[in-house]
């Protein structure tokens, strides 16, 4: 037991040491590259800071599948968008309002309302196919549904390459060469490949450490996969956006979690298409229905005022209430 807790523990520290690595030689390989501020939020920080819940579920899948790994993986693989909608979305607008009531900034988000739309949409068009489309039943459709929803998020990244968007913020110092204003390049990719390793390795201890524990809880493992470890997984989303939201940087903060909902809703989607049975229901169905109107609640604000945009973020946490409330109902 003490074992299994020391193992979930390691290894879910390593992952987050990981994720911090990786989003920082990511970043500064961004704003070196000079692509803007919008393409560093939506695609270079999200995809950095979802790597622990993205690698999470494939560790899963193909080294647990004797062991309820499919049911961890697919747990992992939905229960990342539902906490990014419901609980990372809502934590910026609950930062934005205290920020707003100690006199910290002004009640709206200083949003780009082009890359927010952007990308609730796609992860909406997305997120909606892998729920109410795949077809389970036959493999080959499903692998061309997987296909078809990578290839969807290739034309996300080359659109918001090409769009619009702020210039770059301020960017930390590379952790590997910290005195150096301007590191070589391949300190920043060395650094990327280390934190890669690391969070493979700790994705494997914290995978084994959860299997076990959700046995001795008498929890689903795909229940206990659904709430727990996307909450400690999206932690670097979670603190990054806080942060940013805390220092005025509302277009990171709101991209790194609507580009993560985007790369969450394909490519993590497509493997689980392909690997496992990709039948979702109950509790797993709803979650995944949850997201999608939590995530149309704060695109609607969108479209009304900015002022707003803090409030639709937040009424969110509404459907992470009630989705503990139903799982403590059914076990």
């Amino acid at each position: 037991m003490i074992f299994d807790i020391a193992l979930f523990i390691i290894g879910l520290f390593l992952i987050l040491v990981a994720a911090e690595l990786f989003t920082n030689g990511i970043e500064y390989l961004g704003h070196r590259l000079q692509v803007s501020q919008g393409f560093t939020g939506s695609v270079l920080a999200a995809v950095g800071t979802a790597l622990p819940e993205t690698i999470l579920p494939i560790i899963a899948i193909l080294f647990f599948a004797d062991n309820a790994g499919h049911e961890i993986g697919v747990g992992a693989i939905l229960g990342a968008p539902f906490m990014l909608s419901t609980l990372a979305f809502p934590l910026i607008g609950i930062t934005a309002l205290i920020a707003y009531l100690l006199k910290r900034r002004e009640l709206g988000l200083n949003i780009e309302a082009d890359t927010l739309r952007r990308d609730t949409i796609f992860f909406l068009f997305a997120y909606s196919i892998a729920l109410f489309i795949v077809p389970y039943e036959n493999h080959t459709l499903r692998i061309f549904t997987a296909i078809f929803l990578v290839i969807l998020y290739i034309i996300y990244v080359i659109i918001t390459l090409k769009s619009e968007s702020s210039e770059m913020e301020e960017v930390e110092h590379l952790y590997f060469l910290p005195k150096s204003q301007n590191p070589p390049t391949f300190l920043i990719i060395f650094q990327v490949i280390v934190a890669l390793s690391i969070m493979i390795f700790g994705a494997h201890l914290f995978v084994h450490g959860l299997e076990t524990l959700s046995h001795l809880v008498g929890i689903s493992p795909l229940i206990f996969s659904l709430l727990i470890a996307p909450v400690a997984t999206e932690l670097p989303e979670k603190i990054n956006s806080v942060i940013w939201i805390w220092k005025n940087k509302d277009v990171l903060a709101i991209g790194n979690v609507s580009g993560a909902m985007v790369f969450q809703s394909t490519i993590p989607v497509s493997f689980g298409i392909i690997f496992t049975q990709w039948d979702i229901t109950g509790l797993a169905f709803v979650s995944g229905v949850f997201a999608i109107v939590a995530s149309f609640i704060a695109l609607t604000s969108s479209f009304i005022t900015k002022k707003l945009v803090p409030f639709g973020f937040t009424i969110g946490i509404i459907f992470y209430i009630v989705y503990i409330y139903l799982v403590i109902k059914q076990f």
